[in-house]
């Protein structure tokens, strides 16, 4: 039983079922990011924990007792929304304390909590402004710091960091990744932005169309994803899907496909297990990092195969060139370093790390298991 239980939980509106049988545990003082394309869910699943939305089917508890049908107030949760929600007409002070003041906390208590919050969000010098003369960032902290004066069981964000300019994102997830390696709170967090999801994660769940497609680590959903829609939707650039078929060399299963001028060539697999699929079609997922040039390859690799193809597509991206490739009639996108020396139209020998190499069905698009 984790902290936070969301367990068979599913959300209708008539006979439209919007959420299917959600199962998750969340530990205490845990970072669950949930992450998926608009429409999926997770913001429907946020309200259902936060007691604004009712739920269908199941049950979520906090700390052992069941909040089905419990009011928010009495949840002993916090909410920082994408649109700050803050009171134009009250200082910052003001609405970092509204909330304890409404629930009945004494003053001296209210601003005890009000000092030692604003110091550590650094924006004890703004108290007695007025949000309309705050940045984009500041209304955000004064948002966190409404929801940190109040010590809640349970942090929820739901996408908090959209409104903002790419570098004050970049920024804010850091501090938000601080705070929580300060505070150990438990939060919940919706985004559809995955990079925000692996930066600040402990774990995370991917959601598509109203399921949970996997749940795990970063590192587990970056390098085993669970079928396709992971595989594809986590990572950036995305991980390249190719056509090919196993077929068995001296009884060790490679995947056979062809480059950029429909020439066959074969990659050995690291996965023994494929040997299983001799003679049939399979999807072979590798990630861009995972093809680079010989110098750039992982020394700890005890799986690098070379690969020979012609180059389409040159972009040098400053601390990376990325380089593009035809492998089963699809672009792939190889990641290398900055000043590897390669161009449009050349033959290049690229070292490509088969220990990274993850095989999916094309039928079910599940990944085949070791």
């Amino acid at each position: 039983m984790g902290f936070l239980d969301i367990r068979n939980v599913t959300k209708a509106y008539g006979q439209v079922e919007v959420l299917h049988r959600v199962d998750i545990a969340v530990e205490e003082g845990e970072f669950l990011v949930l992450v998926g394309p608009s429409g999926c869910g997770k913001s429907t699943l946020l309200n259902m924990i936060a007691g604004l939305e009712g739920i269908s089917a199941g049950e979520i508890a906090i700390k052992g007792r069941v909040v089905n049908g419990v009011h928010p107030s009495k949840r002993n949760i916090a909410m920082v929304f994408q649109s700050y929600a803050l009171y134009p007409n009250m200082t910052v002070g003001q609405n970092m304390t509204f909330g304890l003041e409404m629930h009945g906390v004494p003053k001296a208590e209210r601003d005890r909590a009000l000092a030692d919050v604003a110091k550590l969000l650094q924006i004890d010098h703004l108290l007695d402004r007025k949000p309309g003369q705050l940045s984009g960032g500041q209304r955000q902290r004064v948002a966190m710091g409404r929801a940190l004066v109040r010590n809640p069981d349970v942090f929820l964000f739901d996408e908090p960091l959209s409104n903002l300019d790419a570098k004050l994102r970049v920024d804010m997830r850091t501090e938000i990744k601080k705070l929580h390696q300060k505070l150990k709170t438990t939060i919940v967090y919706v985004t559809h932005d995955q990079i925000e999801a692996m930066t600040l994660s402990t774990r995370i769940a991917v959601m598509n169309k109203g399921f949970v497609q996997q749940l795990g680590t970063p590192k587990e959903i970056y390098d085993t994803p669970a079928n396709l829609f992971v595989a594809t939707f986590m990572g950036s650039p995305a991980m390249n899907i190719i056509p090919a078929r196993v077929k068995l060399v001296d009884g060790v299963p490679h995947a056979a496909l062809t480059d950029a001028d429909g020439a066959p060539r074969l990659l050995r697999f690291s996965q023994a297990n494929l040997a299983a699929w001799d003679g049939r079609d399979i999807l072979l997922g590798i990630r861009p990092e995972a093809i680079t040039d010989p110098e750039g390859a992982d020394r700890k690799s005890g799986n690098i195969q070379p690969l020979a193809n012609r180059v389409t597509v040159t972009e040098p991206a400053g601390s990376d060139t990325f380089v593009t490739m035809t492998l089963g009639g699809r672009d792939a996108i190889a990641r290398m370093r900055a000043d590897a020396a390669v161009s449009a139209g050349q033959i290049y020998e690229f070292a490509v790390n088969m220990e990274k190499a993850v095989a999916f069905d094309p039928a079910t698009e599940g990944r085949i298991a070791p």
